[in-house]
């Protein structure tokens, strides 16, 4: 008999975070290490922000804050969703967790339970099964469209839907894809989950990195977006991501069960976090300018260096900061009569021969795809793009 809960059977490790964990690890090694799994910005922490939680500690704001989060904090989320997003709401709309990860986890845990069905999109984040599988709740896979940004196959999904149909996440702009929904393509979603009184989880913490087009909030795009959570994040738009501060709008019952079990958990998030955060969302907004014009030229780059390698396709993503290139070509080959079955193999061949650490699409429901990030310098990405370019060409079929 196992001495653990069946629940802990339910979830995988982290193949993110194992991966920034390995790159760390070579690192100290004095290794040569070309990140390309990395899922946060390389930017510093702005000043202004960094500013403010100095004199947050040097105010004292050290103590228990209220386990949902300040007020002064929820007015500051206020107001930056009525700013960028054209959302209003009032403050029992709003909670803060320690990152959007852990937003979303509770709200998983207040919403679903056995019995319960909720779809995900393939590709995924790696964590969203496994938040729906913790709670005894089945995620139901459906497959997308690459060609129109990784949007809904909406035969599938409409084949997918039944009574036992509690939730759907959304996840646009997309981890791993980069790809960002259409608002025609939320909209049908919403639409059909309306019709069933489906819950729709709205994943927004790469909003502010868009490069083709203008970000819509799915819960401005209609009147009919009462079971619509949205969930949003400091750590990606303002390089905090080891502050972390995160947070859900929406259903002021849902964000109350969430309250509770979030004050029996882990408590109040960071309080000196939430002082710097205040300043994040209400303070100078040029830093994420910058950030995304800089994104944006990187990801023009590796675009062009995929280009280079042989029989590797790749989408140009309209968000966030990864590519999702295509490598099943590769898959079946032979290094040292060693045969690459998956692109789990295909990434570790590639770390052993050249340092260039990625994420295999594997993680993310997509065999044969392999996650790069550019949140990395334009040296790195050249010089890791070149290393994988020769590495690939060493392969025996």
């Amino acid at each position: 008999m196992s001495i653990l809960a069946s629940r802990i059977s339910r979830i995988s490790p982290s193949a993110t975070l194992q991966m920034t964990a390995l790159a760390a690890e070579l690192k100290r090694l004095n290794k040569p290490v070309y990140n390309m799994s990395v899922g946060e910005p390389d930017f510093a922490t702005p000043m202004n922000i960094q500013e403010a939680a100095k004199k947050a500690i040097d105010n004292n704001h050290t103590r228990y804050t209220p386990g949902s989060g300040t007020r002064d904090l929820k007015e500051a989320i206020l107001y930056k969703i009525k700013r960028d997003n054209s959302l209003e709401y009032d403050l029992n709309n709003v909670i803060v967790s320690c990152g959007a990860k852990h937003s979303l986890y509770n709200a998983c845990q207040a919403l679903f339970e056995s019995g319960d069905e909720v779809i995900v999109f393939e590709p995924y984040w790696v964590s969203f099964p496994d938040f729906v599988s913790v709670t005894g709740a089945i995620p139901i896979y459906v497959k997308t469209n690459k060609k129109k940004q990784f949007e809904p196959d909406f035969d599938d999904l409409k084949k997918k839907i039944n009574k036992k149909t509690k939730g759907i996440i959304i996840n646009s702009p997309s981890n791993p894809t980069g790809g960002v929904w259409s608002n025609e393509a939320l909209l049908q979603t919403l639409e059909l989950c309306n019709e069933q009184d489906i819950w729709v989880f709205s994943d927004e913490c790469y909003e502010q990195f868009v490069y083709d087009g203008t970000y819509h909030s799915l819960a401005a795009l209609t009147n009919n977006n009462s079971r619509v959570l949205t969930f949003q994040s400091c750590s990606k738009t303002y390089a905090m991501t080891g502050w972390r501060i995160g947070y859900t709008i929406g259903d002021a019952r849902v964000v109350s069960a969430m309250s509770k079990l979030q004050g029996q958990s882990t408590s109040c998030p960071n309080s000196i976090a939430q002082q710097a955060a205040v300043e994040a969302l209400v303070g100078d907004q040029s830093s994420v300018d910058n950030m995304c014009r800089t994104f944006q030229k990187r990801r023009d780059l590796i675009l062009a260096q995929l280009m280079q390698i042989k029989k590797v396709e790749c989408e140009t993503p309209n968000g966030a900061f990864y590519v999702f290139p295509d490598f099943s070509n590769y898959l079946g080959a032979y290094y040292n009569e060693k045969q690459l079955k998956t692109s789990n193999d295909l990434c570790m061949y590639i770390l052993d021969s050249t340092g260039v650490v990625t994420v295999a699409g594997d993680s993310f429901g997509a065999p044969g795809y392999i996650r790069l990030s550019y949140a990395t310098s334009e040296q790195t990405i050249i010089k890791a793009t070149d290393l994988i370019k020769k590495a690939l060409s060493k392969l025996n079929f």
